[in-house]
């Protein structure tokens, strides 16, 4: 059985096109996914825009962000039956043996290999699943919803994991694309006032940070984060994707304060850190996520004090992936969902 797919198939700007693929084989420890819904995510528009910093297995079905029910089982699976709702992590392919992965951080496994880029991911109507990765959707979460639980995640883990936010900490967040949103809400949620900082461009989504208590500020976030004493803000989440955040990051931040960095940035820094070391700052990179996160995060979507409604622009079927790309690309939509169809 054949399927329409979402293809990235070579490395040259805009080599993403709709492909027939066969539906795919399952081996003893996966499940066979007919996939709800897929988010898309940034990673996906950069290898359709050629402008990735991570190594691609061409061709490749993109789409990370993804639930549905489960059609079939491998032969060694177990908990789990058809027709259950699930999402999936992202870590496709990881080594068990990998001192990272017996600490149950195989995110940070450096030779995991993800949907979307190392093998093929859920723009599609079926996909391979291994069941070491898949997490229940209670019935009363809409797959809609559930399939941005992997941004949710990301977000959860700059913000919760990689961050030490009190309640009344002030926190700016750089960058109001779906993860700077999304970070901005879960540090709402630990009790911080925030203000989410973009660019004249970004208006539109700042206006959907204040639906979840944010203060929206374009252009310069310092006098805002000077207000309390002067000494800067508690911390910064950086979910831009340039480099040159991070020094607006060191300028604002208060003495011992924090810097949560979710956003890649490839370009070179050209900027001297001597401002960290002197303000005491602690600077902390934040990757991926792992189980326990996810489980969280799918508690705080059910319970209703995460909701992901105000940043999905719609829903399109695959077969018009160009537009949906297109309007996230362009900044009209926050976040694209796609319907296999």
């Amino acid at each position: 059985m054949k399927s329409a797919a979402v293809v990235n198939y070579a490395p040259e700007k805009g080599s993403v096109e709709i492909r027939e693929i066969e539906q795919p084989n399952i081996g003893p420890d996966d499940v066979l996914l007919e996939v709800a819904n897929v988010g898309v995510c940034g990673s996906d528009l950069h290898q359709w825009t050629a402008d990735h910093s991570w190594p691609v297995n061409y061709p490749v079905v993109l789409g990370h962000e993804f639930g549905g029910r489960i059609i079939e089982l491998g032969s060694n699976v177990q908990g789990w039956k058809e027709g259950d709702r699930v999402v999936s992590e992202t870590a496709a392919i990881i080594d068990a043996n990998n001192p990272m992965s017996r600490q149950g951080l195989y995110n940070l496994d450096p030779t995991r290999k993800g949907f979307g880029y190392g093998v093929n991911g859920a723009m599609t109507k079926y996909v391979c699943v291994p069941s070491r990765i898949l997490h229940n959707v209670p019935d009363g979460l809409p797959f809609e919803h559930a399939c941005l639980t992997e941004p949710c995640c990301v977000a959860y883990n700059a913000v919760v994991r990689n961050a030490r936010i009190e309640p009344g900490d002030r926190v700016v967040v750089l960058g109001p694309g779906t993860i700077g949103i999304l970070c901005a809400a879960m540090a709402r949620l630990c009790g911080a006032e925030v203000a989410l900082v973009g660019l004249e461009a970004d208006r539109h989504r700042l206006e959907i940070a204040k639906q979840y208590g944010c203060e929206g500020i374009i252009g310069d976030a310092k006098p805002w984060a000077m207000e309390r004493d002067g000494l800067g803000c508690d911390g910064v989440i950086d979910a831009a994707g340039a480099s040159v955040t991070l020094k607006i990051a060191i300028d604002i931040v208060r003495p011992a304060g924090w810097i949560s960095k979710v956003g890649w940035g490839p370009q070179p820094l050209n900027f001297n850190l001597d401002p960290l070391v002197q303000k005491n700052v602690k600077l902390q990179g934040s990757f991926s996520h792992n189980w326990p996160i996810w489980e969280r995060v799918i508690a705080l979507l059910t319970s209703g004090q995460l909701n992901v409604q105000p940043i999905i622009g719609g829903v399109w079927p695959t077969t018009e992936w160009h537009e949906a790309f297109e309007k996230m690309h362009s900044g009209e939509v926050v976040k694209s969902v796609l319907k296999p169809v």
